[in-house]
């Protein structure tokens, strides 16, 4: 019998966590501004390039709190998160 593998979830988690450390130790070393939590819009360039799996993961939070918000229908939110989770790098 073989290992266990590991569930789709556990994997998001690990990606997740991972993205989140990356921010926090681009931000410590000065890379990064800390992001604002007011109601400034924040554009989003979709030019099909490759970004890298914290970015993505920022991109796919922020559609979240526009859908949250009210900003954007549930249609748009669908369209936009399976466009960027298509885009997430798997090693």
């Amino acid at each position: 019998m073989g290992a266990q593998r590991t569930s789709f979830a556990k994997l998001q988690r690990d990606r997740a966590k991972k993205a989140k450390a990356a921010q926090k130790r681009e931000r410590r070393q000065g890379g990064v501004q800390p992001e604002r939590d007011d109601d400034t819009p924040t554009v989003v360039v979709d030019d099909g390039g490759e970004l890298s799996a914290p970015v993505l993961l920022a991109l796919i939070e922020q559609i979240q709190k526009q859908f949250d918000n009210e900003e954007i229908s549930f249609e748009e939110y669908e369209e936009k998160k399976l466009d960027l989770l298509a885009r997430l790098p798997i090693d």
